[in-house]
């Protein structure tokens, strides 16, 4: 009986092992030769389409049939164009997926106009990086440091008036009272800080991540960091002010934190709805396998791009709560934030 026993367990575990083989045989067919679409809701040159041309560069080698990773630029209403593309006109057999605005995931429960999708349901991968949104002034504005911003008014570069370059911005001035008027319509961050080297505007609230590139402009004084919309201080540039430092009231600060709770997101990548699970899996790693490989984080590391990898799980959690979040409290944010587009 023991002896059966044991070729009985031998024969699962080889059927078992057998099938799983299989189903990874499958993926593997499916990606060889073929060019996987990574979709960057931004302009090219962007913080977004930088990090999205990096990830293109290394993922491939992890992926079973080491297919191409090919980067495409669909712009458009900060991101919101893209995320409603894959939501639902997108392939959905895992040959396309794309990264979209962190604060992009909660345009639906916002109300926001346009927004055609609803974020759990799309499939979350990863992100690249937690993300932390400064902001800045130009040299010749006459704004350095915050208190400047109550009684003079910056212009500011935006690509949208709801992405985090606007949004920022509008959450300032309604809650803390300053006086940043926004010029939105720039295709991506990269073209709202060459704005501010045309003096088109002087100043801009985006990505960290977006203005590290600019070391030398940060270096020589042209570009001033104002503050920063994270409770914690960045150890690079400690001085630098949180914008909960000027909140006076209970209901300010958590009124911030739910906005400012996409700042969490990162860098998010996602696949369309109903991608086959197994593929979906199959991308997760290759994505947390990429985010930790040597040549990958050296070339982060010499352009100065911070990488800290977030995984699915995390990123679906921070939906589900601020889907979760109570009605009272998301018609506050609206007044709050009221949609300018």
């Amino acid at each position: 009986m023991t002896g059966l026993l044991a070729r009985t367990a031998l024969a699962a575990a080889t059927l078992a092992a057998t099938l799983g083989a299989g189903r990874a045989q499958s993926v593997a067919d499916f990606y060889r030769g073929k060019t996987v679409e990574v979709y960057v809701g931004y302009s090219t040159g962007g913080g977004y389409d930088i990090y999205a041309r990096m990830l293109a560069r290394h993922m491939g080698r992890f992926i079973p049939g080491n297919p191409t990773l090919l980067p495409k630029n669909m712009e458009g209403a900060g991101s919101l164009r893209l995320a409603n593309w894959l939501a639902n006109a997108a392939p959905r057999d895992g040959s396309a997926f794309g990264t979209i605005g962190r604060g992009t995931a909660f345009d639906p429960v916002l109300g926001q106009p346009g927004a055609q999708f609803v974020a759990a349901d799309l499939s979350w991968i990863g992100s690249m990086n937690h993300e932390v949104s400064i902001c800045a002034s130009w040299q010749t504005s006459g704004v350095a440091r915050f208190d400047d911003l109550l009684t003079k008014e910056l212009l500011v570069g935006a690509v949208s008036n709801n992405d985090d370059t606007g949004q920022f911005a509008k959450v300032m001035n309604t809650v803390l009272g300053t006086r940043l008027k926004i010029v939105a319509g720039y295709p991506g961050g990269n073209d709202v800080v060459l704005a501010m080297e045309r003096g088109e505007v002087h100043g801009a609230c985006a990505s960290y991540g977006q203005f590290r590139i600019y070391e030398q402009l940060i270096r020589d004084g042209k570009m001033i960091f104002l503050l920063r919309a994270e409770e914690s201080p960045i150890p690079e540039i400690p001085d630098v002010p949180s914008i909960f430092d000027f909140a006076k009231t209970t209901e300010q600060r958590q009124l911030m934190r739910f906005i400012f709770s996409s700042t969490e997101l990162g860098r998010p990548y996602v696949f369309p709805p109903d991608v086959p699970k197994e593929r979906v899996e199959i991308m997760r790693k290759a994505f947390a396998d990429a985010l930790q490989d040597p040549s990958l984080l050296a070339e982060a590391a010499k352009m100065k791009m911070d990488m800290s990898y977030r995984p699915a799980d995390h990123l679906e959690r921070l939906v589900t709560q601020v889907y979760d979040t109570p009605p009272d409290l998301i018609e506050i944010v609206k007044k709050l934030v009221p949609n300018q587009q």
